[in-house]
């Protein structure tokens, strides 16, 4: 690979990101979102299935196509400057070695969830960062879902009083298997829902309440052919007492309330998923205007409930507005602090500590016991 050093970049040239994958990651989250962010400009798509590539030409006339990460690196010198940004979003065993192969170049990084299999091996990849004092953060769009932005309005307000449990569910209905990595068994596919939906459900409970110190977890294969969790239960004790209760389904038939928060004063309870993800399935840009509808705007018979002895299924408490959700606010912060060296708006070490839970819950499982971190 040639190392030559990102280009210079005047105060009003945008960046130029090249994106790895173009899967689901790729196609409906990085790809519109870097494309709708001020400062950043989509150069290179990374994808050797045709298909894909043709849906990159259509969607993108602009965007240049690689059909391999080597591809890429070897684009790169003095006729053609490095990319001011690398975006990760291929299958997970990949995340680590092209993330470290980016990090040696001294090129930023943006690295899909989750940025490793191991705890170890994020720290690792933090350390790179740190030793070529290299850009280097993960994505959770989570944290900019309408709901959990909610959670945190209503924490700090003091609207809860003090929380005791957190239950938090990400489940789906889907009874027949999809096939492809993301349902495969091999240890180095990094599968299941644990890694999946559980970086998530995971990320966002370590955010409101700070360090885990005890987990325990059930993982379940439920699905005829199953060969990696599809029905996970994540219990986490926190180190300021709160428990967390956490469920990923594939297989619920019956969805249970996205989030409810208990609390000494009320609770809070919402149903449904945040509507981003939604509108990027159908084509739906948070820079382009719709019919009116806000980008992240939820109509108030979504909105969750709080209150405290009724219930919110029969309009016990009341109605609570839920905060508009903010995908775009992820690569916003990341062209800031690429612009003004500022932090990223996700480290690498608080991925480790997330991977560290996911790894504690996997051996919970595993051995039908609790496993203890040290705060």
């Amino acid at each position: 690979m040639n190392t030559a050093p990102t280009s210079p970049t005047t105060p009003t040239a945008p960046l130029r990101v090249a994106l790895i994958g173009y899967g689901l990651a790729g196609s409906v989250f990085h790809a519109p979102l870097v494309s709708a962010t001020e400062g950043l400009v989509l150069d290179t798509v990374v994808t050797s299935d045709p298909g894909r590539r043709a849906q990159v030409r259509e969607a993108y006339p602009d965007v240049r196509v690689a059909a391999s990460a080597t591809e890429l690196w070897d684009r790169t010198g003095e006729d053609s400057p490095a990319p001011g940004l690398v975006v990760i979003a291929s299958p997970n065993k990949t995340h680590v070695p092209l993330a470290t192969a980016a990090l040696t170049a001294g090129i930023p990084v943006v690295v899909d969830k989750p940025l490793a299999a191991t705890a170890a091996e994020a720290r690792e990849l933090a350390a790179l960062a740190d030793r070529t004092g290299t850009f280097l953060s993960v994505f959770q769009n989570r944290r900019w879902d309408n709901d959990f932005l909610t959670v945190r309005r209503l924490l700090a307000d003091g609207e809860l009083g003090e929380v005791q449990r957190f239950e938090s569910r990400f489940e789906r209905w889907r009874p027949q298997l999809k096939g492809g990595w993301r349902e495969s068994g091999a240890p180095e596919e990094i599968g299941g829902l644990l890694y999946d939906l559980g970086s998530h459900v995971v990320d966002q409970a370590l955010v409101l309440f700070g360090p885990a110190v005890r987990v325990y977890a059930e993982a379940d294969l439920r699905r005829p052919g199953a060969e990696t969790d599809d029905d996970t239960f994540i219990a986490i004790t926190h180190a300021n007492g709160v428990r967390s209760h956490l469920y990923v389904s594939a297989t619920a038939a019956q969805l249970g309330p996205r989030f409810r928060v208990l609390g000494s004063r009320a609770g809070y309870v919402k149903y449904g998923l945040d509507p981003q993800e939604a509108a990027l399935r159908e084509g739906m840009r948070p820079d382009r205007a719709t019919d009116g509808t806000l980008w992240g705007e939820e109509p108030p018979h979504l909105w969750g409930r709080l209150g405290s002895g009724e219930s919110p299924l029969t309009g016990g408490g009341i109605s609570v507005p839920t905060e508009h959700g903010d995908y775009p606010a992820y690569y916003a912060a990341v062209a800031r602090a690429l612009r003004t060296g500022g932090p990223a708006p996700v480290t690498a070490h608080e991925a480790a500590r997330c991977l560290e839970v996911l790894e504690a819950a996997r051996r919970s499982s595993r051995d039908g016991v609790a496993v203890d971190i040290a705060a």
